[in-house]
């Protein structure tokens, strides 16, 4: 008889983490989504058939006592700061460190066999790398200048995993985000931002959007992860999409699709210094290690998100 496939996943509540909930019970995992304890999505459809609990992830005993409970054969850890124009240089970042070190620790003890942690594309240093490729390209923390807390923190949790996952024999990898859009995104982002403006009726302010990216649809990007759990794939993965574009190019397929190119304002915003002209993944790994694929073309993502927001815009009172 095979053993039971028990998932948890923290930050199940997240924009994310709740799109990995689906295709992790499709590969036939039984799912235990951890919320924090305030939060008001477990009864966010995306989360249906999982168990969900909430929990202070940054509790010890809060945490000991979840792992004890669900008694977890895999993990798959979203949870940590990410409010926007905060979590850069928030020390939320050195708490979410260690909590995350302390939760690998307590998933070992009770025989957990393979963890997924997700970090960021800005662990590479964006002033040497145009197209990131994980074995070989200059990290942030090799730069000359220090890297910002929540970059700092990511690259040690990721030597962390490691290293642990070596001492202990445990299988472990690391996904490291792009960028992505979706429902449910925070509405200062921008994709969100574009959409949103536009839908109202009001001018999107940009940058001169010369810098080149790719973008994921969000339920793409988490059942990348539930495929890259279910692997048996280790290390650093990026996790992102092969398709580059123009930011002035995504932005305007946005604005086609609502109907409002006109509100578009191309360059009446500045760009950040440290911004890279080009910023893209090396998706090998994903694509022929994982074989993983995304189901959404760029046009179809950006179609499905202006349709979540218009809803959403309508709920709210398009305020």
């Amino acid at each position: 008889m095979s053993q039971t496939k028990r998932v948890l996943v923290t930050g199940a509540g997240g924009f994310i983490g709740r799109w990995s909930v689906a295709p992790l019970l499709t590969k036939g995992y039984e799912v235990h989504a951890v919320l924090s304890e305030n939060a008001r999505a477990p009864f966010a459809r995306e989360l249906q058939g999982a168990s969900v609990h909430c929990a202070d992830l940054l509790s010890e005993a809060g945490v000991e006592a979840l792992v004890k409970r669900v008694m977890p054969t895999h993990l798959l850890h979203f949870a940590w700061i990410a409010t926007p124009k905060v979590y850069w240089q928030s020390p939320d970042n050195a708490r979410w460190f260690a909590a995350s070190e302390y939760l690998l620790r307590c998933f070992r003890s009770v025989g957990g066999v393979r963890a997924v942690m997700a970090g960021s594309c800005a662990e590479y240093d964006w002033s040497k790398v145009g197209v990131c490729i994980e074995r070989t390209s200059p990290m942030a923390d090799e730069a000359a200048t220090p890297p910002t807390p929540y970059v700092a923190n990511k690259i040690a949790l990721q030597k962390a995993l490691a290293r642990f996952a070596d001492e202990e024999h445990l299988s472990a990898a690391w996904g490291r985000v792009f960028f992505q859009h979706g429902p449910h995104e925070h509405p200062d982002r921008l994709v969100a931002s574009v959409i949103r403006q536009l839908l109202l009726n009001r001018e999107a302010l940009c940058t001169h959007g010369r810098q080149i990216r790719s973008f994921l649809h969000v339920a793409d990007l988490g059942a990348a992860f539930a495929q890259l759990l279910d692997s048996e794939v280790q290390g650093p993965v990026n996790m992102g999409s092969d398709e580059a574009v123009a930011l002035s190019d995504f932005i305007g397929r946005i604005a086609q699709q609502i109907g409002r190119p006109d509100l578009v304002r191309l360059g009446a915003r500045g760009t950040a210094t440290d911004e890279p002209p080009i910023l893209l993944p090396d998706v090998h790994r994903l694509r022929d290690e994982v074989k993983w694929r995304p189901q959404f073309s760029l046009d179809e993502g950006i179609g499905d998100t202006i349709v979540w927001w218009r809803a959403e815009l309508a709920a709210r009172g398009a305020s």
